[in-house]
């Protein structure tokens, strides 16, 4: 699979891991950065993982800050991303089956790397259930402050 991921200065380490261990994996990873742990503004790396999803340069998206919350907002600001802010499989599972997210973010100052990586395992393998849940992702979709 093409996976996007981005972070915050405060996950870098986290991407870094998250990144080698999904090409291990055999997964196509593109890395939009940073590279280090200077400051940078999570919106701006948010927008370019949202981006990536939207226009299919990559099929999903992995998206990283200190709480998770700053760069899940960014990226959900594009109205092609479902972005689920998770802390453990069951909610990127549940994320996949029901929302049909297409990407998650994930807080690196609050889960560790195996909880990351059991997040982003569930997140990945988990289908889409379809059905009663297609509706409500259609309205996603389509909302407005009108609806």
């Amino acid at each position: 699979m093409r996976i996007a991921i981005a972070s915050d200065h405060a996950a870098t380490e986290m991407k870094t891991a998250l990144r080698e261990w999904l090409r291990g994996e055999g997964h196509e990873v593109i890395d939009l950065g940073p590279e280090d742990g200077e400051s940078v503004d999570y919106p701006d790396y948010g927008a370019k993982l949202a981006e990536a999803v939207a226009n299919s340069t990559a099929e999903r998206g992995i998206a990283l800050c200190g709480s998770g919350i700053g760069i899940s907002i960014a990226v959900n600001r594009n109205p092609a991303l479902r972005c689920a802010l998770v802390t453990e499989p069951l909610s990127a599972s549940l994320a996949r089956e029901h929302n049909d997210a297409n990407a998650i973010a994930m807080g690196a100052r609050l889960i560790g790397i195996e909880m990351a990586k059991a997040c982003v395992t569930a997140f990945l393998t988990t289908d889409f259930a379809g059905g009663r849940h297609q509706r409500r992702v259609d309205k996603l979709t389509h909302l407005t402050a009108e609806s």
